[in-house]
């Protein structure tokens, strides 16, 4: 199995101390060709990982995916997530609350997505805007804030005792990348539809965003819910790096078909063969 060793993986866990202190263009002395022979010899062991999770109903994934606009989180989906079976896949995209979603509770639109056991959910964007879109979006205030963090730490809090396991990951690219990436989505007309006039407004605010995302992954790390920052200006490590923390995941449920009895024998099939059903 091609994933990456744990080693390589434990080095993108979040220093709280300086979750932004490693460079988003390391590529530990890999490249682009490794990367990809190993994304196709991982993709049908993750499929096949998947659907056991899926047939055994006990435990549920939940990948979050934050990031700067174009960090990649849409790319992930695509080149990452689509290995595996949609019977058992719940993907969610959150954008600004509309209206209706205002009127609830801001965790609310979150809490009744939660992938339920057999399931891997997908998270892009999370519950973590409301710490750091919404006070700027005008949708809450700082004074909020510690009410929400509290009641993150509760909701995550609960997750070991339901079989749920996050792995929350930071996509971290440059300013220098997402100027880029940003280029190129006006240039291409094939890429121009994912543009959004706030992308600009984040882009000119790229460094107040990620101080306040370093403030809270700080706060938000934890053994049971650990951040992971991905050093995401190469994309093809980026999914590498992805795939594995999820490889990782998987291999840790020590997965395995459920050895559960036959509904009925075959010598009860085979005699079905020749009964007449009743009109």
């Amino acid at each position: 199995m091609a994933r990456l060793p744990d080693t390589l993986l434990d080095a993108c866990l979040c220093d709280p101390a300086a979750p932004f202190g490693q460079d988003p263009a390391r590529d530990f002395g890999l490249d682009k060709c490794r990367a990809q022979q190993a994304m196709a010899e991982l993709r049908p062991w993750l499929n096949h990982q998947q659907r056991m999770l899926w047939a055994n109903r006990r435990d549920a994934l939940l990948l979050i995916l934050q990031g700067t606009d174009s960090s990649g989180k849409d790319g992930i989906i695509r080149r990452v997530i689509s290995s595996f079976d949609p019977q058992g896949l719940r993907i969610h995209s959150f954008f600004q609350p509309d209206a209706c979603e205002q009127r609830h509770d801001f965790l609310w639109r979150y809490q009744r997505r939660l992938p339920p056991p057999g399931l891997l959910g997908v998270f892009n964007r999370s519950y973590y805007e409301g710490l750091i879109s919404d006070p700027l979006d005008g949708l809450c205030s700082a004074a909020d804030l510690p009410a929400r963090q509290q009641a993150i730490a509760a909701l995550e809090s609960q997750w070991p005792e339901q079989r749920l396991h996050p792995l929350k990951c930071f996509l971290h690219i440059s300013r220098a990348e997402q100027y880029q990436r940003l280029r190129e989505r006006i240039e291409k007309p094939h890429k121009r539809w994912k543009l959004h006039a706030s992308d600009l407004q984040s882009y000119r605010e790229y460094d107040l965003r990620q101080q306040r995302w370093a403030e809270q992954l700080s706060a938000s790390h934890s053994p049971a819910a650990s951040w992971y920052v991905i050093p995401a200006n190469h994309r093809w490590l980026r999914d590498w790096l992805v795939a594995s923390l999820l490889a990782r995941e998987l291999e840790r449920l020590q997965l395995d078909w459920p050895d559960s009895p036959a509904p009925f024998s075959l010598a009860e099939l085979q005699r079905a063969q020749f009964e007449t059903p009743l009109p």
